[in-house]
């Protein structure tokens, strides 16, 4: 299999699976527990049909959309995910530069492998840091001051990280952060050689947004389930997120919503945007999918806050549907990561392209000149 023969996310994934040594596709393809969620994310989207208006005049489909105060040209954009250098050798530069390609958001996360500073002066494209709250509060203002200096355009909270997910399938792969060399992924690097070659051939794997080593003095790299686990702040409450809403000073998304309430709190504190997701299934296994409790959250707050649809979305189809039912925009993380894998910047650009191409075209046959006349009667929901 090769990237022209690539038409849609699950080929990007098998070649992913193909190029990738076992541990680390299975970092990107894995959730928590039974994996209930993660598989729910997806098939939530197949519980509603598209119902399309004909004789419209569609000659001119206007894909854009505002979102975080920046217009983006499709109303989809690339989720925060960690670690980009473990699918290829060029990391967050691959993807930044593809998303900056394609006019859209690229989401850089606290545990990137590349520095803020670097992204910000790589990319002129739109930019989001994805933040955490550590026990360490200097740590967390510095990472904020450090993106208002590079020219961050937004910033985003992760509240539904306070403790890393049971990830079954990292034990039984032998994942580790950096990859090493282990019994029970030795035969997969062997097996990928390429991978492995670029990987410890290249710059040194380095995760340069956190301190090198953790209280006890450990390094921080040894593991970072560890590092979420000892160093991310479980007392985090709704003032905390208001603080760092009011440091930053321009727009800012909570990422980890998941229910009415919060949503309220959400706009009671002054975030410009709510990202509805549950971690792409990695975190609470059998929570709710982003989809399943997208029109309630709009009912309740969609007029005062921005509800971006985080998780599960795999074709332009499910993007339609979640506009349809009132969200801003929507992200993904597991799409673009799978074609990271397979092929570095020029897959992910495949991958967005695609994407894209599948929004205009599900927008001119639904006959929708603008995602504004995407609305809910345009969806019917099965019995």
């Amino acid at each position: 299999m090769s990237l022209a023969k690539c038409f849609n996310v699950d080929d990007f994934r098998k070649l992913a699976k193909k190029r990738l040594p076992s541990p680390i596709f299975n970092y990107i393809d894995g959730g928590a527990d039974d994996e209930f969620t993660l598989k729910r994310n997806t098939s939530a989207f197949d519980d509603c049909v598209l119902v399309p208006s004909v004789l419209k005049d569609v000659s001119n489909v206007d894909t854009t959309t505002t979102v975080l105060g920046q217009k983006i040209s499709m109303p989809l954009f690339l989720s925060p995910a960690a670690m980009h250098r473990l699918y290829h050798h060029d990391g967050e530069r691959a993807t930044s530069r593809a998303a900056e390609k394609f006019g859209t958001f690229f989401s850089m996360s606290t545990i990137a492998t590349t520095s803020i500073e670097e992204i910000g002066n790589y990319t002129s494209g739109p930019k989001i840091f994805q933040l955490y709250i550590h026990k360490d509060k200097g740590l967390t203002d510095l990472l904020v001051e450090r993106c208002q200096r590079a020219g961050f355009n937004a910033m985003c909270l992760t509240v539904d990280t306070i403790v890393a997910g049971n990830r079954e399938r990292d034990y039984r792969t032998g994942f580790t952060t950096p990859p090493k060399l282990t019994l029970a992924s030795l035969l997969s690097f062997a097996f990928h050689p390429q991978w492995s070659l670029n990987y410890f051939l290249h710059e040194k794997f380095k995760l340069p947004n956190l301190p090198q080593s953790g209280k006890g003095g450990e390094s921080v790299h040894s593991s970072v389930i560890d590092y979420i686990n000892t160093q991310y702040d479980p007392a985090m409450d709704w003032k905390e997120a208001e603080y760092v809403i009011k440091k930053w000073k321009g727009p800012f998304a909570l990422k980890g919503i998941a229910s009415v309430e919060d949503a309220k709190k959400a706009v009671d504190i002054g975030a410009t945007a709510i990202m509805i997701s549950n971690h792409g299934g990695r975190q609470l296994d059998t929570s709710i999918s982003p989809f399943d409790q997208l029109a309630r959250i709009v009912d309740a707050v969609g007029d005062k806050i921005e509800v971006i649809l985080d998780g599960g979305v795999r074709r332009g189809t499910h993007v339609l549907k979640a506009l349809a039912l009132g969200a801003k925009a929507c992200s993904f993380g597991k799409g673009y990561l799978y074609a990271l894998g397979a092929g570095g910047q020029p897959a992910v650009e495949a991958m967005l392209n695609i994407m894209q191409s599948e929004i205009k075209r599900g927008m001119t046959l639904m006959g929708c000149r603008n995602v504004k006349e995407l609305t809910r009667d345009k969806l019917i929901f099965k019995k």
